[in-house]
Formats: C-alpha cells, structure tokens, sequence
C-alpha cells in the first residue's frame, strides 16, 4: 500500500485576495510576501510589455531571472490601464479583494477613476496599500521616487561608504525592500483593525520615510549635540569594537564584540589580558573613546593570521565573527540548506533555477511558493472568466488594446 501523503498545512493568510497594480521593486515584493503566506495574488500588467522588471539585469529566454523571485506565485493579468474598459475591469477586481496594492506616482490612480475613495464605495472594508517616493501628501508627493532617491532623502546613502569617497549604495534595492516591509506591516495591520471595525483604509508608504525609519539614534544625536553622522566604512563610531579586520591573505572577518562580556572573551582569544584588565576598556564608552586604536590592536592580531585561524579562535571563544559571504559561499553553505534558504524551481523549459526561501519562517502555519514568476497576461482568460466575460468578450478586449 502506498505511502499517504501528508496534507499541506495551512498558511496564514490563505483566503485574502490581493489586487497589484504597481510595478518594478517595491509594490510586487509588498504582494510577494503576502503571496508567500496564502494570500492570492492577481497582478495587473500593461499588454505587450508587461513589468519592466521582466526585463531587469539577466535574463534567460528573454524573461529576467528576477523576475521569477519577484513574482512566484501570482497571476497575471494583462490590461491597459489606460482605456476605460480595463479600468472597469479593475473596480470589478478592486470590489471582490482585500487589499489593493499600487506604487505608482499620487495622482496616477485616480485619473484612472481607482482611487481609493472610488474602490471602496463599493468595497467598504477594502485596504489599499500606497507606496510612492514621498506619500500621498506634503509638498514632494508629485515628485517622482525611485528606492535610490528615497535612500538619498531618508539618510542612508549620505552615511554609506568611506570617508574618502562619495556616499555609496548599497548593493541591493535596499529603500524599495524596506518600504515593501512596511507595506506589508501597514496591511497585516490594516486587516486586523478591520475585524473590529468592519472597513478598511490607506497604508500611505512613502520611500524615504520607510529608509529614515531605520535611522536608529541620527536625529536625537543631532538634536542633542548637534551631531551629523558621517560616512565611516565598515565601523561605526561610538559602538566598540565591531569591524572588517584584515587577516593575513588580505581578506576580512568581520567581528562584533561591543557587548562588555563578549570583548573580554576577544581580548583572551587573542592572548591580550592586558586589554581585558584595562579597567578603562570595561565599558562601551571607554572602549568607543579609543575606538582606532583599539582596532588597530585587534587587526595587529588577525593580520598574522588566516581567516580559519582567527574564526576558529573567536568561535571557540563564544565572539560573534563571519567571513563577509559572497552569494558563492552563501549557496555553499551547510546551514542555508539546512533551514531551505535556497530552494528550487522549474522553469517553463525545464530547467531548474534556485531562488530564496521564505522568511520568516512559521511553525503552524508555514509560507510556500511553487514556481517562477507567470507568463504575461498568462491568467487573463480565467480571470476575466470569473467575472463572467465569454470567450468572444475576452477576444474582442484583445482585439481592442484592453487586455493582451
């Protein structure tokens, strides 16, 4: 007798409906996570060219290799949002869903006759989570954003980098990620009001507020001593020690012992009683007042030796310590497999294709995918379907520019 298989367990928002209308980074991470944990999610996508993102960095078979992380599990729609007709099409959507997600510049949804005071007069309880460079208000709310401009105006990109060059970036979409988080946040929040008060109401996402978010203590210090953070590379001033040191082949571990117990144990992995006896070492503002010295005694001592050597030591020793990961040592590494950090998917080809896993991880009620990102408009039939379009409606819609 063969083998049952175990049913699937629930996810944790199976049964909410998403409706995307945004493109690029920050609207479509927002709706992947909520795709990740159940939500269903059907993505509006202009006829034709579809999300610029398809297009992004590298592609395989003409479709980008982001894509299929960005949009797993959705389906596509394909509208011209543009024309009346498809506009009608998605009130119909807006009126059956949950939560509508768009990042488009303010103004945009509502020349199209989808803001959200016309949503949800026939969808009370809809949710509409706007994400846009400066919010749906203030003097900037009509300038264009992108995450990199956001990152420039929340603050990140001027304390990035080294003293001695121009800010840096991070090297990922670091402003739209962030600001797809808090869509997410303001969403999970937003349903929760609704089981008490039966309506719904707008995320307003705006994303430098999203990156100035993060700042951590920058605007107390400045309002308390007039304190500008700088750019200072890879330490950070006042938080002692924590850095890249260089070992002995010119590589770098990163170590991070600012807490006071853990320094004393770095001090006897490296040998150095005399700094763990330094009673003027013995607490973080000693240690921050001293703080290039300080590094330098501690490189003195992984410059002499390999990284294996110095990571040895310091894990022995109970030191938080890394080598800095490239994405090679990331897919080689033992513990990324063992918490299924990097799956596999099939692409329409047959070939596989490892991807992310998903974060964060649930106990009952876990997030899944299965797949890449959809073919363009690879859903339009059977979503038009469901709203009780026959094939010859659907066709003549094609023939028209509405839908592709």
């Amino acid at each position: 007798m063969a083998a049952e298989t175990a049913p699937a367990p629930p996810r944790a928002l199976a049964g909410l409906r998403v409706l995307e209308l945004g493109q690029l980074i920050a609207g479509p991470f927002c709706t992947r996570i909520l795709g990740e944990f159940g939500a269903a999610v059907t993505k509006i996508e202009p006829p034709g060219q579809g999300d610029p993102l398809r297009k992004w960095r590298y592609l395989e078979d003409g479709t980008s290799l982001w894509w299929h992380v960005q949009s797993r599990g959705k389906r596509s729609v394909a509208l011209d949002l543009k024309q009346p007709e498809a506009q009608t099409i998605v009130r119909r959507l807006a009126a059956e869903a949950d939560i509508v997600v768009e990042n488009f510049r303010p103004g945009t949804m509502e020349d199209w006759g989808l803001g959200y005071d016309t949503l949800s007069a026939a969808n009370p309880g809809l949710i509409m989570v706007r994400i846009s460079g400066y919010g749906q208000t203030g003097p900037y709310r009509e300038r264009p954003g992108f995450g990199v401009i956001g990152e420039a105006v929340g603050g990140l990109r001027y304390v990035t980098g080294t003293p001695d060059r121009p800010p840096s970036r991070v090297g990922v979409s670091i402003g739209d990620t962030l600001s797809a988080l808090y869509g997410v946040i303001g969403a999970l929040a937003a349903i929760e009001a609704r089981r008490a008060t039966g309506r719904g109401q707008v995320v307003d996402v705006a994303l430098y507020e999203a990156v100035f978010s993060v700042m951590e203590s920058m605007l107390p210090e400045f309002d308390a001593f007039g304190v500008v953070r700088e750019r200072t590379g890879s330490f950070l001033p006042g938080i002692a020690p924590t850095s890249a040191y260089r070992c002995g082949d010119g590589s770098y571990v990163l170590i991070a012992a600012n807490a006071d117990s853990i320094f004393r144990r770095l001090c006897t992995a490296m040998g150095r009683s005399d700094l763990a006896a330094d009673a003027t070492l013995a607490r973080n503002d000693g240690r921050a007042a001293r703080q290039a010295w300080l590094d330098a005694e501690i490189e003195a001592w992984t410059s002499t030796r390999t990284p294996a050597e110095v990571l040895a030591a310091l894990e022995a020793a109970d030191v938080p310590a890394s080598r800095i990961y490239s994405i090679a040592d990331i897919v080689a590494d033992p513990h990324y497999a063992a918490r299924e950090m990097i799956r596999s998917i099939t692409l329409p080809g047959g070939r596989t294709l490892r991807v992310p896993g998903v974060v964060p991880r649930l106990s009952a009620t876990p997030g899944e995918f299965t797949g890449g990102g959809p073919a363009l408009g690879e859903h339009t039939d059977a979503v038009l379907g469901e709203l009780g379009y026959d094939q010859a409606a659907i066709a003549s819609l094609r023939e028209r520019g509405v839908a592709g």
